[in-house]
């Protein structure tokens, strides 16, 4: 295989792995081809590889997508790949590089990642359910989905299994919680421990392909993700049976005790444990911060003027911009660690399972909540569409 096409190999696999769409990452890859000399440069790329050739007339070569990379690792490939379009770098050193980064030691030890469920949980209970006792009890339950995400590092079995064990675990501590009287309306308060585990961003990320014409990529993702969020809704329903939890009880109702504050507390909780979670490079907290609070404003001021389908919108033109704006900063941080704590507030990937479950337990009602987000989830896939192309054009200006 020559240098570079395994170059743009390399490349673009680092980019899927770090959960880029494809069409982005296609564009990408071809402008880093043109950079080197390679106009007629092939690109095609699934969600779990990725084909190049060099010429119409060239063989072609195949990558597959490997774990994914954290953000310090995106952060650096992303560097890399700046380098090579404004040509401050050989071919060979990237690629060096690129493989290197592939297999460097995070620089947060396991066991505080698998704690940052803590922060993460409690926040978005604060966003989802502002009360005291949804916060507290979410906390506890994170600790639960800590230890089981420690312990699928030893099996795979359990690895592929986590969305509903640790759906399940979460959801026998919420509701024991509820039937022992100190907590009320506790489907949302069960959702935010496992909320890290919700294809959210999955699900939007196939639907901005599918809008840009990846058909097979984007449904791909959204099968995978249908799933995933199928899966976490069944942990849920078998932790209510178990604990003998009334069906009734598990209805969309949102309580509100302490008020705007608790959200804004909960969005920092929630930036603090992303940036640890997925280990953010040094430096970045405070842009993440920064993009999560404009998204979330954003978002509600949407919300409140024209309902979910408006926020969305709002919400995801908002997240793309501020985050390829931040980008073009002197010493900016790279836009994917802006974008993707904002694209995760925006998605309360829980959404998803509170539909599942209303439908379930709703009938009419639960269908017409259905309805209602899938309409908000294309609108955020075309705000963050607009906000991206936008961002893009102020770059070029």
């Amino acid at each position: 295989m020559t240098a570079p096409r395994e170059l743009l190999l390399e490349l673009g696999v680092a980019a899927l792995a770090a959960g880029r769409p494809v069409h982005e990452v296609e564009g990408e890859v071809r402008r880093v081809a043109n950079a080197l000399g390679y106009p007629e440069t092939r690109v095609a790329a699934t969600p779990t590889g990725m084909f190049v050739s060099l010429a119409p007339d060239a063989s072609a070569g195949f990558a597959a997508v490997g774990p994914p990379l954290r953000f310090d690792q995106a952060a650096k490939v992303e560097q890399i790949t700046t380098a090579l379009l404004g040509k401050r770098v050989e071919p060979q050193e990237a690629l060096d590089a690129v493989q290197d980064i592939k297999y460097e030691s995070p620089r947060v030890s396991r066991p505080i990642v698998a704690l940052a469920h803590v922060p993460q949980a409690t926040g978005v209970a604060l966003v989802l359910q502002p009360t005291v006792a949804s916060a507290l009890t979410a906390m506890v339950a994170a600790f639960v989905v800590a230890a089981l995400d420690l312990l699928a590092d030893r099996s795979q079995l359990l690895r592929t299994l986590l969305p509903v064990v640790a759906a399940f675990g979460a959801g026998c501590v919420v509701f024991l919680a509820a039937e022992l009287d100190l907590l009320e309306a506790p489907l949302r308060t069960a959702l935010a421990p496992v909320a890290v585990l919700l294809p959210g961003a999955l699900i939007v990320t196939g639907m901005s392909e599918l809008a840009q014409g990846a058909m097979v990529a984007g449904t791909a993702r959204l099968t995978y993700g249908t799933v995933q969020l199928l899966l976490i809704t069944f942990g849920v329903f078998l932790a209510a049976h178990v604990v003998g939890l009334h069906p009734d009880t598990l209805t969309n109702v949102r309580l509100d005790d302490l008020g705007p504050a608790a959200i804004l507390v909960g969005v920092v909780l929630v930036g603090v444990g992303v940036y640890v979670h997925l280990s953010a490079p040094p430096g970045v907290l405070p842009w993440m911060l920064l993009g999560l609070l404009t998204t979330a404003v954003v978002q509600a001021l949407g919300q409140h003027v024209g309902g979910a389908a408006l926020g969305g919108f709002a919400g995801g033109v908002t997240a793309a911009l501020v985050a390829a704006l931040v980008h073009r900063l002197p010493h900016g941080p790279p836009s994917l660690s802006v974008f993707l704590p904002s694209f995760w507030l925006l998605v309360p990937g829980s959404l998803g399972v509170v539909t599942a479950t209303q439908v379930a337990t709703e009938g009419g009602e639960g269908f017409a909540t259905a309805t209602g987000a899938v309409a908000a989830g294309l609108a955020i896939a075309l705000g963050v569409l607009v906000g991206a192309a936008a961002g893009n054009a102020r770059l070029r200006a």
